[in-house]
């Protein structure tokens, strides 16, 4: 089977490239990616299978192989970044302020390579493979919770989703038996003071130094509040107050993000959050307010899976070329989809060769397109295992 797998890969190949440079050139939003759930709609239905539209702008279809055995989902984020595309190539975004700078255009291009082998393969294996296409990956709480509200997960017994993984090597595949990626969780936090003139501060109750004491005391959360032997992150990204040098502003606002490997340790490290801010913001006669994003849970992934899923990248990258990860602090809401059925969530290596390699989310981020062929055959081959009793 494994020789098909390779062969339908090699003669689709032409057709991923062409698709993932499609969706590159034509980037869109999370919740507004409807021409992406159009070009998909329209491909799937090209190889005979009948897509349902979920989620809002997602799309699920089945491929259903001989009568009878189980259902295996295969996921793919398609949504794209707000920021500007520098990739310097001709694909890059025709849409200005939008980027596919996290790969999701190789993801959905690859999910598509995989339609087009199992399709292919259909009369070959018994059960049915669910393809989800999802939007919304980039915004908390994820699109993921719409897709699974839609009914994506309805009968299937395991799920599978990849990324494309710049800073791993081309031909190289890794994935975890357990704990790989982590939660993400969010606060943002409202200081209200009393405005005033620069040269009266005593007339005022300044926010900017309130909310810098803040700042300053959330640094000291993770070492004061958490096992040392807990992998915690807590970064503050946004601190915006004021306009002008001579003048007291009346309110700050403050961003930041939450970042771990335990599920119930999110929920009592933003409890402190809150506590501490308002303690502060009393003692300097200041309002404070903290609202607390709840966002993706860690993803763990089931080790009976993951052994399949390892199992398949040997057959495609060889002994040397599959291996583990241990728990990165980046976050994924495929960890939604795991929270209900097993399941395993991979890296492909996708450094690209004779260029220099920019990380996710960075304006020039980009990848080797090979990297696609090897995600299809992955894919497909893991898919393939996981529908055998």
């Amino acid at each position: 089977m494994q020789t098909k797998i390779a062969a339908l890969a090699a003669e689709n190949h032409p057709a991923v490239v062409a698709l993932r440079r499609h969706f590159r050139a034509h980037p869109e939003l999370g919740g507004r990616e409807f021409a992406t759930q159009a070009k998909i709609a329209a491909t799937l239905t090209a190889l005979g299978l009948e897509p349902v539209l979920a989620g809002g702008t997602g799309v699920i279809a089945d491929i259903q192989g001989a009568a009878g055995g189980k259902t295996v989902a295969l996921r793919a984020d398609i949504d794209a970044l707000p920021l500007r595309d520098e990739c310097g190539q001709p694909y890059a975004s025709t849409v200005d302020g939008v980027a596919h700078a996290c790969g999701h255009d190789g993801h959905t291009a690859a999910l598509l390579g995989t339609a087009m082998v199992l399709a292919a393969l259909r009369d070959e294996y018994s059960g049915t493979v669910r393809l989800i296409f999802q939007p919304s990956e980039e915004v908390l709480p994820g699109g993921s919770l719409a897709m699974i509200a839609d009914g994506a997960l309805a009968g299937v017994d395991c799920i599978l989703g990849a990324h494309l993984w710049p800073t791993a090597p081309l031909g190289k595949m890794l994935t975890a038996r357990g704990r790989m990626m982590a939660s993400a969780n969010a606060f943002r936090i409202a200081v209200h003071g009393k405005g005033g003139h620069g040269s009266m501060p005593h007339r005022a109750v300044n926010p900017i130094l309130v909310g810098t004491e803040i700042v300053a005391a959330l640094s000291a959360i993770v070492g004061s509040a958490t096992d040392p032997a807990e992998t915690v992150v807590l970064s503050v990204g946004s601190f915006q107050s004021g306009e002008a040098e001579n003048i007291i502003p009346d309110k700050a606002a403050i961003k930041g993000t939450l970042r771990c490997f335990d599920g119930q340790l999110r929920y009592e490290i933003l409890d402190r959050i809150e506590k501490l801010c308002r303690h502060i913001g009393q003692a300097h006669g200041a309002e404070v307010a903290v609202e607390k994003v709840i966002g993706y849970p860690p993803l763990v992934n089931d080790p009976a899976v993951a052994e399949r899923v390892l199992a398949a990248g040997t057959e495609v990258l060889g002994a040397d070329g599959v291996g583990e990860t241990p728990p990165v602090l980046a976050s994924e809401d495929f960890a939604h989809y795991l929270a209900k059925v097993p399941g395993a969530f991979m890296f492909i290596g996708a450094a690209p060769s004779g260029r220099t390699v920019h990380p996710l989310h960075h304006p020039k981020f980009d990848f080797d397109e090979q990297a696609l062929a090897h995600a299809v055959r992955i894919m497909a081959g893991a898919a393939l295992r996981l529908l055998r009793p």
